[in-house]
Formats: structure tokens, C-alpha cells, sequence
């Protein structure tokens, strides 16, 4: 499976925002972007005017970057976004929220959506008490997402909550840090979705 293998630091700076693809170091000093506010390579010192498709592009990039999903599976969101009722672009991100992936990051059990991706391949998490390791599987409202019984002791998930024990929770989800199960109590709107997107560039990009 085809996958980026590169620095994740010089896809943040790349696109001129943290992605938050490292856990605690992107909170610190040794945070790239924080380091070095100009984009890789040896031409990234030069501003450029960017068109109109440029910025489009850049937004797309940045969204597909954020949740750790490749263009071809991107587009199949978007293709299902906009068929949707409702705004297309929003719908495009509450599909993004709703990988099984981002919720474990969003419940605190992955100090980056990289490091909850893995934990959910390895068959670490369970929906309505099936263990699941697809993480692009979307949650819908009343799952209840939880830590296998066999991984509740594993010392790694102690220390990610620990170094999560500052990061919110955001309002859809209701998440037992006792029990290690979260609740999913509705879909999640855009008012929910920390980032910062213009989601309706990219449906300009795409609807071309």
C-alpha cells in the first residue's frame, strides 16, 4: 500500500501551519514550523504569487495531510460528500472526524493520528464490542468506541494519556478515561472541527 514515508516536519512546513503529525514535539520548541517559518527545498525561501488553482491545491493538500489519507481515497470522501445533503465541503470534513482513526486521536489515545492509526491496525480497539482495525471505519452516532480488555494494561497507553491529559475533547464525543471507552453522542458539525480549512476551495478544486 502506497504511503509517505518522508519527514512529516516538511509536510507542515510545506503548507505553513502545524498539522500536529508528531504528537508533543509539534507543541514544543524543536517544532519545525515554530524553527523554520519558510517551505523545503532549496527554493522555499522565494515568495510566490499563488493562483487561484494554488490555493485550491494547497487547501486540499493540507486537509489530506491533517487526517493521513492519500488523493485517491481523498477523492472517494469527496465523491460521497457530494452526494450528501448539505454543504459538500462540510460534509467532507464530518467524513474525515468520523474515521475510526481520528476519534481515537480525539479521545486522547494517540499523541498524533499516525500513532492512532497504528494502534487501531494492530486490533487494539473495539466498536459496540467488535474489535475493529480498519482505520478509516466510520463511527456513526451511539457507537461506543472502546480499548480491548487484553490492551487496557498496555504501559504504552498510560503514557499517551499522560502526554493528552491537557488536549480537549471535543463535544461529540463522551469519552471514560477510567474505563478507556468513549461514546459517540452525535455527528460531529463544523463547529466542532478544529482546523484551519477553507473545505470550500477544495470543493472549487474539484468541481473543475
Amino acid at each position: 500500500m502506497a504511503r509517505y514515508t518522508g519527514a512529516s516536519c516538511r509536510l507542515c512546513r510545506r503548507e505553513g501551519t502545524k498539522l500536529f503529525l508528531k504528537g508533543a514535539r509539534c507543541s514544543s520548541d524543536k517544532c519545525a514550523v515554530s524553527k523554520r517559518t519558510s517551505a523545503p527545498g532549496q527554493h522555499g525561501q522565494g515568495k510566490k504569487k499563488q493562483s487561484g488553482y494554488g490555493l485550491q491545491l494547497r487547501e486540499k493538500q493540507k486537509a489530506k495531510r491533517y487526517y493521513g489519507v492519500l488523493e485517491k481515497q481523498f477523492r472517494n470522501y469527496f465523491e460521497l460528500a457530494s452526494k450528501k445533503q448539505g454543504i459538500t465541503g462540510e460534509n467532507l470534513l464530518i467524513l474525515l472526524e468520523r474515521r475510526l482513526d481520528n476519534v481515537v486521536y480525539r479521545m486522547g489515545l494517540g499523541t498524533s493520528r499516525a500513532e492512532a492509526r497504528q494502534l487501531v491496525r494492530h486490533g487494539h480497539f473495539t466498536v459496540n464490542g467488535k474489535k475493529v482495525n480498519i482505520p478509516s471505519y466510520l463511527v456513526s452516532a451511539g457507537d461506543v468506541v472502546a480499548v480491548c480488555e487484553k490492551s487496557a494494561s498496555i504501559e504504552r497507553l498510560k503514557v499517551i494519556l499522560d502526554d493528552t491529559s491537557g488536549r480537549i475533547v471535543p463535544a461529540w464525543i463522551d469519552f471514560d478515561a477510567d474505563k478507556l471507552t468513549a461514546n459517540v453522542n452525535a455527528l460531529p458539525a463544523r463547529a466542532d472541527i478544529d482546523i484551519d480549512i477553507e473545505e470550500h476551495l477544495i470543493v472549487e478544486l474539484y468541481s473543475k
